[in-house]
């Protein structure tokens, strides 16, 4: 049996061990394999010390000693069957999209998105060298007769650059990262072309002798589109999916590393490139893209899939080798290995040398340097070795030696792994690639000496304490002694000469985009930033961090202004266009009824209506119009339509005209009517005069091209969808706004941070001098530019700051959440509950009703953005209904406005009652919803604080609206009152008495119910405030609230029991009770309502709770 003989009925096994196929195997023995590769791929790692290419040589060489005891007993065989027998196709599809995801995953977007063309370019020149000059050789040079198909499907695989393995030796030497991602861009794309030639070759090579060269091309660019771009909506989807900020780290691994093999699976599937795809998915995700703190640990699981992909590679191609028969194998293919190895060396060479110039024209840090470092960085590895199997499998004529494919790609890249990678090594600290400039090593020189001064601090303060008096000080002093290595300082850079003012500036330039895009990180792990914003000012500072002398200005950012201009113009003009005058001018003639009647008609909604209704349906006669053949079967039909239409727009033009007479025509709708009446009639009589001359050429095309101006008969429409276009052009001014007013505030952050920096940054005062006067010129253009978007659209800032400082709260309270986790004051078990989501996201439009009047609350609604209006016909304020009916009270309705913060059906959730008014949305209205019973629940686990809380908004809310202009000539002394919070509130139950005005009490407002004085029976109803003169007073309505206002220098005496426990247990902080704050503690407490489930012990959730607000 021949080892590669095509089955057509199942797929074709690569090999079967050397051998007939005797032994089969029905137990799951090949795990025992799996799994033994993984140990002994983990010793490795440990003993080599992550020494890559020789754990990946040793793994080969553990596999092909496999593969020979596999020829000789049958239990070695029972392990390696499963693989064996296995297509190579499968293997393919295992392993390529994680390694392909992790290669573009680690690569910057940003410096591909600059360098995109000059990468492209040289991917491509690598490509092509590589099957001409590769093929050329294995043609001539190789003893065996390979076909040409076969010589060139090798030449497409050992040309290919393994974008892991190319860059491993680079990292941690000081290399440029725009080095490492030229090299890392290059290697993707050829893998990229080379993998998308196999899957063109796949499908059409069986199928026909030749290709069709023009419809290949266009089906390889199609699916190159196509694969982009769903790799594209898949990084969106897996954006939007991570966005979540509770989202849990073992959801977030989970989703990463089945979106990429659901990328991958989903492309092929549709006939598109699963590689493509898989690297524009990779591309599109950083470390914004994953909550703060995930993305490390989501690196580091794929860095380990990762190797564990290259270790089953690397093994599996030696148990292949080892299984096959290697005595045919004559001493020519050990030369024609060296021979291979120059070969691809020199066309590695050839490539860097066509492309250098372009190269040396588009980066001003390319010199010859990295010519040398990209010619070494050419190294082979699993890439390579996953496509060698296809070249047998792919090609049409079988040659008898099958496994020298695999020998020869095996051999380069373990010769390209050891040699070249020790050559990027060695180049890389001879040519200075590696050294770090004089000013870079000076600040890092003062850092440590920085760190050295406070290690020594400390050492000096711990001599002093008695429980560290039996210390050897002196070991301790010497072993935290800190030197900084001059390995990394140039020859050239070790003398006396000091840089000069141009090079430390443009050191220093660097050192703060660093440190700005280290802020912008830190701003949007903190919650201060959104995504987007971050993300564009990131890109911005890398960007400009390549221009040499460019400090980023807030003009660099982005194109707002630009944006800006031409979205209000537009609206502007949409604006103009869709007003409405003739309705403003004009009134009802009061002498004459018939034009009064006419009057109504014109300016009815239903009349302007039913001339867009005329209008569509005059569509489809126009279509049959242009359409000749129906055109000619439908004559008489269509002229009789044209008639009518134009019949029905001269009544209506008429109308109007015997209403506004010459101002008819100051509106420029109805001058576009006229002229559509006009055209109608000239295309009528041109008709007319066709009919009567059949033969006459000029009237003829006359008419056609007048039956094409028909076309303006439908404008008219285009001021139905007005109102719509403005409403979205205003909401696309407000995102963009919103965008810009982020990426303001977090530039200007950006500043503040690298100020308190600039001395570390450079020590030379006339340094430090220019880089102070450049920053704080960048943060007045940054300031300017936040006062014209809070001046241009300020209900944008405040709905953005509203939501800036939820975020806030919600990324502390986390941050906290955290902390009582770790030091396990919260059991873990608990904190697997603590995404148990119990606050909603309320998204209302314009005109919605969120409540109405007399409907039993639901919860209560936190506006984050929008306006609401509360209407209600009575506002009964608790009092009793008898009470009311025998005082006569007044029903006075009930109207207010509530925006940003505001709480709605606050007082109905209190006191479990039907809701007193109706809220309507006023503008689209986003709230968090907390359900009435969440809010209970919350009461429960943080005591009677909360509840307490919310009453007090609600009692200083009534005070406001309703009793401040009643306290004639004391407002300042009231305002001031509650400023320094010398405000509380007292209950009172039906038929209790209270003492009112002692010496503490400044004013006694009764905010909800009714009281008695008791001395003349004088009933107070709510709200008002109750007279000096009254100093005993009893409840009269089942609850009675009453707010009692201190003197500015008194102090909180005579509070009932429960408040006494409340200020006396110390959980209170009399400093944060300001009126300004109680909304933004409901806000702090939707969060906590996502982790109720986390708190068993009250101390330590009211302790967590005030800790988040």
């Amino acid at each position: 049996m021949n080892d590669f003989e095509e089955n057509i009925s199942m797929p074709n096994p690569d090999l079967i061990c050397g051998r007939i196929d005797e032994v089969t195997s029905s137990e799951p023995h090949f795990m025992l394999l799996l799994f033994f590769i993984i140990f002994v791929a983990g010793m490795l790692k440990v003993v080599l010390r992550n020494y890559e290419p020789a754990i990946l040589t040793l793994l080969s060489l553990f596999g092909f000693c496999i593969g020979l005891l596999g020829r000789q007993f049958n239990e070695v065989q029972q392990l390696l069957y499963p693989l064996l027998k296995t297509n190579n196709y499968v293997f393919l599809n295992i392993f390529l999209p994680l390694m392909t995801f992790m290669a573009a995953l680690e690569m910057d977007f940003y410096i591909l998105k600059n360098m995109f063309w000059q990468i492209l370019i040289t991917g491509l020149t690598s490509f092509v060298t590589a099957f001409v000059f590769i093929g050329y050789i294995v043609v001539k040079l190789n003893k065996y007769t390979w076909n040409v198909q076969s010589c060139l499907l090798f030449s497409i695989t050992i040309g290919i650059t393994d974008p892991l393995q190319s860059v491993h030796p680079l990292k941690g030497i000081g290399v440029s990262k725009i080095l490492i991602d030229i090299i890392r861009g290059e290697s993707l794309i050829s893998c990229g072309v080379s993998f998308v030639f196999f899957g063109i070759y796949r499908i059409f090579g069986r199928k026909t002798s030749a290709f069709k060269e023009l419809y290949t091309l266009g089906s390889v660019v199609t699916d190159i589109i196509a694969s982009g771009i769903w790799g594209f909506w898949s990084a969106k989807i897996l954006q939007y999916m991570l966005a979540d900020i509770f989202g849990d780290t073992v959801t977030n691994v989970t989703l990463c590393f089945s979106m990429a093999y659901l990328t991958f699976y989903v492309a092929e599937f549709l006939g598109l490139s699963g590689i493509i795809s898989v690297i524009s998915l990779g591309l599109l995700l950083d470390s914004l893209s994953f909550r703060p703190g995930t993305d490390i640990t989501i690196t580091k699981f794929l860095f380990i899939m990762t190797f564990s992909c290259q270790a089953f590679i690397f093994t599996f191609m030696g148990i292949v080798i080892g299984c096959e028969n290697i005595r045919e194998i004559e001493f020519h293919s050990l030369s024609f290995i060296i021979i291979l190895f120059v070969t691809v060396n020199a066309t590695r060479m050839l490539t860097i040398l066509l492309v250098s110039p372009v190269l040396l024209h588009s980066c001003y840090e390319f010199s010859w340097r990295w010519g040398i470092m990209l010619i070494c960085a050419g190294i082979k590895g699993s890439f390579n070795l996953i496509l060698a199997p296809d070249i047998y499998n792919l090609s049409q004529e079988k040659i008898v030696l099958p496994q020298l494919f695999l020998i020869y790609v095996l051999a380069m890249s373990i010769m390209t792994m050891i040699i070249n990678s020790a050559m990027v090594t060695h180049s890389a600290v001879t040519l200075g690639l590696c050294v770090i400039s004089l000013p870079r090593h000076m600040a890092m020189q003062n850092a440590i000496l920085h760190i050295q001064e406070v290690i020594n601090n400390t050492i000096m303060l711990s001599k002093t304490e008695n429980i560290l008096t039996n210390i050897l000080w002196s070991i301790v002093e010497e072993k935290t002694k800190i030197e900084y290595p001059s390995f990394f300082l140039g020859n050239d850079e070790k003398s006396d000469t000091f840089p000069t003012d141009e090079v430390l500036i443009e050191e220093a330039r660097l050192h703060v985009a660093i440190i700005q895009m280290s802020s912008f990180e830190t701003q949007y792990k903190d919650g201060s930033l959104p995504e987007a914003a971050a993300r564009i000012l990131i890109g911005a500072s890398k960007n400009y961090g390549t221009v040499q002398g460019k400090f980023m200005s807030i003009y660099d950012v982005t194109t707002y202004e630009k944006t800006r201009s031409w979205l209000i113009k537009v609206k502007n003009m949409l604006v103009f266009l869709s007003s409405q005058k003739d309705k403003i001018n004009f009134f009802p003639p009061e002498k004459s009824k018939f034009m009064g009647f006419i009057y109504k008609i014109v300016f009815s909604e239903e009349f302007q209506y039913t001339g867009y209704i005329v209008t569509l349906l005059y569509f489809f006669p126009m279509i049959m119009h242009l359409w000749p053949t129906v055109r000619d079967s439908h004559v008489r039909g269509l002229i009789i339509v044209n008639y009518y239409f134009v019949f029905l727009c001269i009544i209506e033009a008429t109308l109007k005209i015997l209403i506004m007479r010459n101002r008819y025509f100051y509106e420029s709708w109805n001058r576009l009517e006229f002229y559509t009446i006009i055209f109608g009639l000239i295309d009528i009589i041109c008709i007319h005069l066709v009919r009567e001359k059949p033969r006459d050429i000029v009237l003829i095309q006359c008419s056609v091209i007048l039956g094409f101006f028909r076309i303006i008969r439908f404008f008219r429409i285009f001021k139905m969808v007005l109102p719509t276009l403005i409403n979205i052009i205003e909401e696309i001014i407000k995102k963009r706004l919103s965008l810009m007013y982020s990426i303001t505030k977090g530039y200007i952050q950006s500043l503040e941070d690298t100020k308190f920096l600039i001395k570390q940054i450079s020590s030379r005062e006339s340094i430090f001098q220019k880089l102070y006067e450049i920053l704080e010129m960048n943060r007045r253009d940054a300031v300017k530019e936040l006062g014209l978007i809070e001046h241009e659209c300020r209900e944008v800032v405040i709905a953005l700051k509203t939501k800036q400082a939820i975020r806030n709260v919600l990324g502390k309270a986390l941050k906290n959440l955290r902390f009582l986790w770790s030091r396990g004051i919260i059991d873990k078990i608990e904190g697997i509950n603590m995404n148990k989501e119990k606050a909603q996201l309320a998204c209302f439009d314009y005109g919605d009703i969120i409540c109405k009047e007399g409907d039993m609350p639901q919860g209560l609604y936190l506006i984050i953005s929008g306006m609401s209006s509360l209407y209600g016909s009575l506002l009964h304020f608790g009092i009793d209904p008898k009470l009311r009916t025998l005082a006569h009270l007044p029903r006075t309705p009930y109207t207010e406005y509530l925006t940003s913060g505001d709480i709605i059906g606050e007082l109905s959730c209190l006191l479990k009652r039907e809701m007193g008014y109706t809220a309507t949305c006023e503008t689209i209205l986003q709230a968090c919803f907390i359900s009435l019973e969440d809010l209970y629940e919350g009461f429960d686990i943080f005591w009677s604080f909360l509840e307490y809380k919310i009453w007090l908004k609600v009692a200083i809310s009534i005070a406001n609206h309703h009793i401040k202009e009643g306290i004639m000539g004391e407002e300042l002394t009231y305002q001031r009152c509650l400023e320094k919070n010398n405000a509380y509130l007292e209950n009172l139950s039906r038929y209790s008495e209270l003492t009112i005005y002692n010496d503490t009490m400044l004013h006694v407002l009764i905010v909800y119910g009714s009281v008695l004085n008791v001395a003349t029976d004088e009933q107070h109803f709510a709200p008002s405030r109750i007279p000096s003169t009254c100093f005993q007073i009893q409840g009269t309505s089942n609850i009675n609230k009453l707010l009692i206002i201190q003197k500015e220098n008194a102090t909180r005496k005579g509070k009932s029991s429960d408040k006494e426990e409340y200020y006396d247990s110390g959980k209170f902080d009399e400093s944060s009770q300001s009126f300004k704050e109680i909304n933004l503690l409901l806000g702090a407490f939707c969060l906590c309502l996502l982790q109720t489930t986390l708190f068993n012990d009250p101390k330590v959730s009211l302790k967590s709770f005030l800790r988040i607000c």
